[in-house]
């Protein structure tokens, strides 16, 4: 397992790859709890969130490997082709999935989605445009909003 750590605006993110060829998971972690053992895939992704916090960066370009059901792989698939700085409701995502009652396994393949912030979880809002769910918590999703447009600057 290769294992990097990237000190985010939003916490301590650690980037995980099975591989040198695949990013398989970006989450939250309290503290440096792994040792560092970075590959090239970990050090583009760290690059590439960088410039993504700095404002430069609206796409990512990081091979996946993200372990999931077929349902969740169609969820997050359809997470990846929602633009930077727009945002798609539950029922939006069930429609594009082909799925248009599954708004509920949405949420939850949202919830189950290992590689945060790449994988755009945070641009699925409720039918209402409420911030609903989050698991960073709600005021990361806030944060990556606010980040990229779709929510007026604090202040």
């Amino acid at each position: 397992m290769y294992v990097a750590y990237y000190p985010s605006p939003v916490g301590l993110l650690q980037l995980e790859s099975a591989d040198d060829d695949a990013l398989c998971a970006v989450r939250l972690a309290a503290a440096r709890t792994v040792p560092e053992h970075p590959c090239p895939v970990l050090t583009g992704a760290a690059r590439q969130l960088a410039e993504y916090f700095a404002g430069r960066r609206q796409v990512f370009e990081v091979p996946l490997a993200a372990a999931g059901t077929p349902f969740q792989q169609r969820v997050w698939a359809a997470l990846r082709t929602i633009p930077y700085g727009q945002t798609r409701s539950y029922g939006q995502v069930a429609a594009a999935i082909g799925s248009p009652k599954a708004c509920r396994a949405v949420g939850m393949a949202n919830n189950r989605n290992p590689i945060m912030i790449i994988v755009p979880c945070h641009r699925v809002i409720g039918a209402d445009g409420s911030l609903v769910g989050y698991a960073g918590g709600v005021h990361i999703k806030e944060y990556l909003l606010r980040l990229e447009g779709v929510l007026p600057p604090k202040g």
